[in-house]
């Protein structure tokens, strides 16, 4: 079920997939919600399943960055789309956010999913959680 913004639905921004995976100092407070994602209730924008991906192979091998990418998979999957597209272009213009970022935050107003995140750039935007 979707909710504006509620518990219910939300999107964990790239941090943390890769706080949990690389062991990283908020590891602890991302894990609650690497360990409940599912596709019910977690979704995951193709261009985070990138960012995770590269970050853990370069920090952590191959096979960490398997396994980071197959627990991924147990998520939602959201492509990129023009109607998404048009969403990240007035997103990125109206809160001067970078291509990724616009994209992953865009992706969540238009689920209407919470973004968990410890990404600064978001820190007091709508129905952002932020860990820190």
């Amino acid at each position: 079920m979707r909710g504006s913004g509620s518990d219910s639905l939300r999107l964990l921004y790239s941090y943390g997939w890769i706080e949990y995976f690389a062991e990283g100092k908020l590891a602890e407070k991302y894990a609650k919600y690497v360990d409940q994602a599912n596709k019910a209730n977690t979704i995951t924008p193709t261009i985070v399943i990138y960012e995770v991906y590269k970050k853990i192979k370069q920090e952590r091998g191959e096979e960490a960055a398997l396994k980071a990418y197959a627990q991924l998979l147990g998520t939602k999957i959201i492509q990129l789309n023009e109607e998404i597209a048009l969403i990240v272009a007035d997103v990125s213009l109206k809160f001067g956010l970078g291509m990724a970022d616009a994209i992953i935050y865009a992706t969540a107003k238009k689920e209407r999913a919470k973004l968990v995140t410890s990404d600064v750039h978001f820190k007091g935007l709508k129905d952002v959680e932020f860990i820190e």
